[in-house]
C-alpha cells in the first residue's frame, strides 16, 4: 500500500505486529552530557546543557564548581572515550533482561551524534570523542543477538544557529537530510523521535516524511514509528503513542485500542545522573510488577538505561535488569506475543491473554488459595502455575473460582515477585 502524506492515510497504517509482540525494549541515552553525568534529584541529566544556562540553578553551580565557569559544555568531548564500550556485552545484558528491541540516542538536543553524520562535521563520535561509529557497533551486536534495533532522534537542536533564525532553512538543510541519512544507513526498526513541542508537524515536515518512511525508506515494512511529530501529534498520530514517567503528552488520554508504550528510567533521569541514590531506583519488584500492569492494559515498556561516559553500564542497572529478566524467564508466556485480556484485572491481579489461555498474574504469592471472579470456568477448565509441572485442583464457590495452591518452601518457588496462573477453557 502506498501512504499519501495525509494524516488520514498515514494514520490508516497498521502498526507492525512484531511490536505489539514484543512488549519490553531497552531505551538508552548515551553521549557528552554522560561526561558530567550529573542532575538536580528528580530531573534529566542529559538536559546539562540547557540546565548550565541557568546561572541560579543547581546545574550551573555544580558545574562552576566542579570544572570552572570558563570550561564549556563542548569541552565534555575529551572525557566521552567509550574506552570500555563492549557492545556485545551490552547485547547479551539485554537479551538476559529479556527485552526484545533497543532503541539508542542517535542524536540528543545537544545535536552530537553517535555516528558519523556529514550533517554534524566534527560534532559525532567518529570525528572527536571515541573515534568510533557507536551506533553501528552496537545495532551491529543487537541484531547479532536477536534484538531489533532503532533509535531515538531528537528533533531539534538547542544550539544550532538555522534552529533559532531560520526554522525552515534547519528542516531542510539539516534535520530531514540527516534523519534520512541515517535511516538508510542503518535500517532501524524503531523510530523514537522526541522534541516535537516547539512546532506544529507542519513545520517539521512531518507528514511528508513519513510517507517516504513507510513508502520508500528500506525498513519501510518493519519500522514502528512513535507519536512525536509535531506539537498537536502526541496520542493522535503515529503508529503508536507514548507515555513518560506514566503522562501523557499533550493533555490528552490514550486512545482505546491504540498501541501505546510507556518510556522511564530505572531511576528518575534518561541520562545516567551521579546525584541519584538508590532509593531513586525502582527495585526489581517494582519493575516487575509495572511490566505486568503496563502489558494487561494493552503497552509496552521502554525501560531505559544510562550508561557511563567510559562505556559501561552501572551495576545497579545490570541488576534490575537480570532481576526483571529472571522473572521473565519463567513468566515470559504471559507477556510475549499476549493481548489484553475482556478485564485488565482484579485485586492484587492482572490479566493477559495469548492462544486461546488465559494468564492471571498475582502480584504476591496468594497463600493456599487464589480466588477469582473475573473467569468463568467450565467442565474442561485447567489451571497451571508457570515454573512448575502439573495441574492444580480447583472449584466453583462464593461467586469465585477458587484455585488451590501446593504448600511451596521459599526455594521451591519458581519465581519472585509475581506469580503466573495458565488457566484453559475458561470464559
Amino acid at each position: 500500500m502506498t501512504y499519501a502524506p495525509t494524516w488520514e492515510s498515514l494514520d490508516s497504517r497498521p502498526c507492525p505486529a512484531w511490536f505489539d509482540d514484543a512488549k519490553f525494549g531497552i531505551f538508552i541515552h548515551w553521549g557528552l552530557y554522560s561526561v558530567p553525568a550529573w542532575g538536580p534529584k528528580g530531573q534529566y541529566a542529559e538536559w546539562y546543557w540547557n540546565a548550565m544556562a541557568n546561572r541560579d540553578g543547581e546545574t550551573w553551580k555544580f558545574h562552576a564548581k566542579t570544572y570552572g565557569e570558563g570550561f564549556r559544555y563542548q569541552d565534555f568531548v575529551s572525557g566521552f572515550r567509550a574506552e570500555l564500550f563492549e557492545p556485545e556485552k551490552w547485547a547479551n545484558l539485554f537479551k538476559r533482561a529479556g527485552a526484545r528491541y533497543v532503541a539508542l540516542t542517535s542524536k540528543h538536543h545537544d545535536g552530537f551524534c553517535l555516528w558519523q553524520s556529514p550533517h554534524s562535521w566534527n560534532w559525532n563520535s567518529v570525528d572527536v570523542g571515541p573515534h568510533r561509529d557507536l551506533l553501528s557497533d552496537l545495532t551491529e551486536a543487537g541484531r547479532a543477538a536477536g534484538l531489533k534495533m532503532g533509535f531515538y532522534y531528537s528533533l531539534y537542536e538547542w544550539h544550532h544557529p538555522d534552529y533559532r533564525t531560520n526554522l525552515a532553512r534547519y528542516v531542510d538543510r539539516h534535520m530531514l537530510p540527516q534523519l534520512k541519512q541515517v535511516i538508510e544507513r542503518y535500517e532501524p526498526a524503531i523510530l523514537f523521535s522526541d522534541c516535537e513541542w516547539e512546532h506544529p508537524a507542519d513545520s517539521w515536515r512531518s507528514r511528508e516524511f513519513l510517507a517516504w518512511l513507510y513508502n520508500e525508506s528500506p525498513c519501510r515494512d518493519e519500522i514502528v514509528a512513535n507519536d512525536r511529530w509535531g506539537s498537536e501529534c502526541r496520542s493522535s498520530h503515529g503508529d503508536y503513542f507514548t507515555t513518560e514517567y506514566g503522562h501523557v503528552g499533550g493533555g490528552k488520554s490514550l486512545a482505546e485500542g491504540k498501541k501505546w508504550e510507556e518510556n522511564r528510567g530505572i531511576g528518575r533521569s534518561f541520562g545516567y545522573n551521579r546525584n541519584e541514590d538508590v532509593e531513586d531506583y525502582l527495585t526489581g519488584k517494582q519493575l516487575v510488577h509495572m511490566l505486568v500492569e503496563l502489558v494487561a492494559k494493552g503497552g509496552n515498556l521502554l525501560l531505559n538505561v544510562g550508561p557511563t561516559a567510559d562505556g559501561r553500564i552501572p551495576v545497579i542497572m545490570q541488576e534490575r535488569l537480570l532481576e526483571l529478566g529472571r522473572w521473565l524467564d519463567v513468566n515470559g508466556g504471559a507477556i510475549y506475543g499476549s493481548r489484553s485480556w475482556r478485564q485488565t484485572g482484579e485485586e492484587g491481579v492482572y490479566y493477559t491473554t495469548r492462544d486461546g489461555a488465559v494468564y492471571a498474574i498475582a502480584l504476591g504469592l496468594p497463600g493456599r488459595e487464589l480466588a477469582l471472579t473475573a473467569p468463568k470456568p467450565t467442565a474442561s477448565t485447567t489451571v497451571t502455575l508457570l515454573g512448575r509441572e502439573g495441574n492444580l485442583s480447583w472449584k466453583s464457590a462464593d461467586g469465585a473460582m477458587r484455585i488451590e495452591l501446593p504448600i511451596l518452601m521459599p526455594h521451591e518457588l519458581p519465581s519472585q515477585h509475581a506469580y503466573v496462573f495458565r488457566l484453559t477453557g475458561v470464559s
